[in-house]
């Protein structure tokens, strides 16, 4: 039975690091430029973020090479704030915007930056392994209502289900 299980997960766990049809993560990407606090702006639904508001990820560098992964975003229900810490890789080399992250023991799921302000890195859109999630984020609080227009019609170009798009706090929907 053990061996069946290990074989499923073999088989599956590939699908949950793939790229979602259509999707081309930047390249040219520097992970120095991209460390540090970036903001939720907006994101499609999932039980693990449903509820909180002022999400933010910080990403630092960890010793074995990897990205150190922090999510804190606060539950108005509850009034607490949450956490959840996980680790990132590169899954084609620190030139792509394509990592595996993983905040459940040796399961990852992609994470892939598919548009960027490369000048800048002050926003970005970031979507997993299918097209059922989406993130886009920026380095302040609150985003421009321009820039947030450009990059959900970006997203739904790229077939993203942008009327779904959640707006937490601060910034509402434009």
């Amino acid at each position: 039975m053990l061996k069946k299980f290990a074989l499923l997960l073999t088989l599956l766990l590939p699908g949950c690091v793939g790229i979602p049809e259509g999707i081309k993560p930047v390249e040219n990407f520097s992970l120095d430029r991209y460390l540090g606090r970036w903001y939720e702006i907006a994101r499609l639904d999932h039980s693990f973020e449903r509820g909180l508001s002022q999400v933010t990820a910080e990403y630092s560098l960890r010793e074995d090479g990897g990205v150190r992964v922090l999510n804190r975003g606060y539950s108005e229900t509850k009034q607490i704030w949450k956490e959840a810490t996980g680790r990132a890789y590169f899954v084609n080399g620190a030139e792509q915007g394509y990592l595996k992250v993983s905040f459940f023991g040796p399961f990852y799921g992609a994470y892939i930056i598919f548009d960027l302000d490369q000048e800048d890195y002050q926003h970005a859109l970031v979507c997993g392994p299918d097209k059922s999630y989406l993130w886009i984020l920026s380095r302040t609080p609150t985003l421009d209502a321009e820039i947030v227009a450009g990059l959900v019609a970006k997203a739904a170009a790229a077939g993203f289900n942008t009327e779904e798009l959640i707006f937490p706090s601060p910034l509402r929907e434009p």
